[in-house]
């Protein structure tokens, strides 16, 4: 009776154990293959640590942001929330996520409205995160950035934007009509 109820605790502790694991922010760990990846919650700490630091800040120092669409679109773009669904084993999530995190810092946007989550790459777990946080979001490309007004999705700019990120987020901002990349795909809003 005493081992089943130590077997009991310790099942409770390893359950809560990878739960809580699952959801730290900048979860890393190692697939079967040997590849590092980040799944769940992470920030602009966790994509410049490493290993995954080489592709970020290279992306990011080399992107050169329109500065004068920047200075229009500031004001406006700090009453939107944003989320980003990205994978770090994502050859497009790794080209244009450094390049999103410069227009944001150039446009002084607010971080704690910005929320970045790394989905998985392997079955069953496709563009997943282990919170859940996709659910009902239909993500079927990455990376995506879903933008919000007051609680509700706006527009969203898939995989990477159609003209530019500065000119995309003016046209999202501004009321103007944006239709985003793979708009065709069903379930997806479109302005």
């Amino acid at each position: 009776m005493q081992n089943l109820l130590y077997s009991f605790i310790l099942v409770i502790f390893i359950s809560g154990t990878i739960k809580v694991a699952a959801q730290e922010l900048n979860f890393q760990l190692i697939d079967e293959n040997g590849k590092e990846k980040l799944l769940g919650l992470v920030d602009e700490e966790g994509l410049r640590s490493p290993p995954f630091h080489k592709w970020f800040n290279m992306g990011y120092s080399n992107y050169e942001v329109d500065l004068a669409t920047i200075q229009s679109i500031k004001n406006e773009l700090k009453n939107y929330s944003i989320k980003i669904f990205m994978g770090t084993w994502c050859g497009d999530s790794k080209r244009e996520v450094p390049r999103f995190y410069k227009v944001l810092m150039a446009a002084n946007y607010p971080e704690d409205q910005l929320i970045t989550v790394a989905v998985d790459y392997v079955k069953p777990n496709y563009k997943k995160s282990p919170g859940g946080e996709e659910k009902g979001l239909n993500i079927i490309k990455v990376p995506t950035f879903i933008f919000y007004r007051n609680g509700k999705e706006v527009n969203r700019i898939i995989e990477f934007p159609v003209d530019s990120f500065e000119k995309d987020i003016e046209a999202i901002v501004s009321g103007n009509s944006y239709v985003p990349n793979y708009s065709n795909i069903p379930n997806l809003p479109v302005d």
